[in-house]
């Protein structure tokens, strides 16, 4: 069965709706959205980078006036204002030319944009396998050595987009430090590798070597697709874990091509582009092309599969919606039939990550820094 889309016309008034309120459309401008939809023809993935990358390369450059005029401050909250339009350029995944223009876009404006964030953002590089894993560290203002929040989000949230929940852990006196899932964003080992939470375990380690965060205070969070990771490194570092949020992932079933197949040609109401986007996106993370490549690859991420689940973990959060399509809510019950009680609050009217359409997800959100706070106090 071919994946299913929606047409050109429900995405552009999926897009108008979202435009300044939801994600990954809350940072720009409804009035300019609305000029841009109306230039979008088709579909392609390179006109869809083309035109969103204008608007980007429009405030990149007025940036880089204020900038040479001395206002600096200024220019970074411009420079910002072009990496919202450019992240859009690359998204979901950066599976086109054009699209890749737009994610290095997203990058170089989001780097000229950090020293005027509050709190300001330090790119960290970790040396890793001949590598370097990459990630971003910002400490709130007036905290003595804080405790440290590693998260991450899905297939499409990569760390330059977790902007709102940095800032809603800022506000509890902790510390952040976004990180890209495996295959997507500067991870540098992709989705399959059997290890791969090993790039976190690489963080974990430099966290732990700095003076100005409490390395031995340290949380995770993974958000969508990146709950997985979350919930793996919950067992696999739980001595070295204070807590884990697996915000709207699965482990098992949903690896399986009984919910995979369906969620990924039919489903996934919530997703911008339906159901052919999300598969886009979740090859993307493997590096394939096509369902059946992904389908072949999916059922070797089962936690259940990999021995784990049983085993020991840390203090682990599990939160989503009941009528989540993308990931069944069914793999919360498995994880709470084996290895450590758990701690879990499903949204009984929700779909995934807990969101209701139309409505703010402000309520899962403090559900979870609170939680963390908690865990890490």
């Amino acid at each position: 069965m071919e994946p299913k889309s929606r047409s050109q016309e429900e995405i552009k008034t999926e897009i108008l709706r979202r435009a300044g309120k939801i994600n990954p459309f809350e940072g720009v401008q409804r009035q300019e959205v609305e000029g841009l939809v109306g230039r979008l023809s088709s579909l392609d993935p390179d006109l869809w980078g083309s035109e969103w990358g204008k608007l980007g390369r429009k405030y990149e450059l007025l940036g880089d006036e204020q900038e040479r005029r001395g206002g600096r401050e200024q220019a970074g909250k411009t420079y910002f204002q072009a990496f919202e339009y450019y992240r859009i350029g690359r998204y979901p995944v950066p599976s086109s030319p054009e699209k890749m223009n737009c994610y290095k876009g997203a990058l170089r404006n989001f780097l000229r944009a950090a020293p005027y964030m509050d709190p300001p953002l330090e790119r960290v590089e970790i040396p890793f396998e001949g590598k370097k894993v990459v990630g971003y560290l910002q400490i709130p203002k007036e905290t003595v050595r804080p405790p440290v929040v590693m998260h991450w989000g899905g297939v499409d949230g990569w760390k330059e987009d977790r902007r709102t929940n940095s800032e809603a852990l800022h506000k509890l006196a902790l510390a952040t430090f976004t990180i890209d899932m495996p295959g997507t964003g500067e991870n540098p080992v992709l989705g399959q590798d059997p290890r791969a939470e090993r790039t976190f375990s690489a963080a974990i380690d430099h966290l732990e070597s700095r003076k100005d965060v409490d390395g031995k205070r340290i949380a995770v969070m993974g958000a969508s697709f990146g709950g997985y990771w979350a919930a793996k490194l919950a067992h696999v570092e739980a001595k070295r874990l204070k807590g884990a949020v697996n915000w709207g992932a699965g482990v098992h079933y949903t690896f399986q091509e009984a919910w995979l197949r369906p969620a990924l040609t039919e489903r996934a109401s919530q997703y911008l582009m339906g159901p052919g986007s999300l598969l886009d996106a979740r090859s993307y993370v493997f590096r394939v092309k096509t369902l059946e490549e992904v389908l072949k690859i999916a059922p070797s991420l089962s936690l259940k599969k990999q021995g784990l689940m049983d085993q020991p973990s840390c203090p682990l959060l599990c939160i989503n919606g009941k009528k989540d399509d993308q990931h069944p809510v069914e793999d919360i019950y498995l994880l709470l039939e084996h290895g450590s009680p758990k701690d879990v609050r499903i949204f009984s009217e929700a779909g995934h990550m807990g969101r209701v359409p139309g409505q703010s997800n402000q309520e899962v959100l403090d559900t979870v820094t609170r939680w963390l706070k908690q865990k890490l106090s």
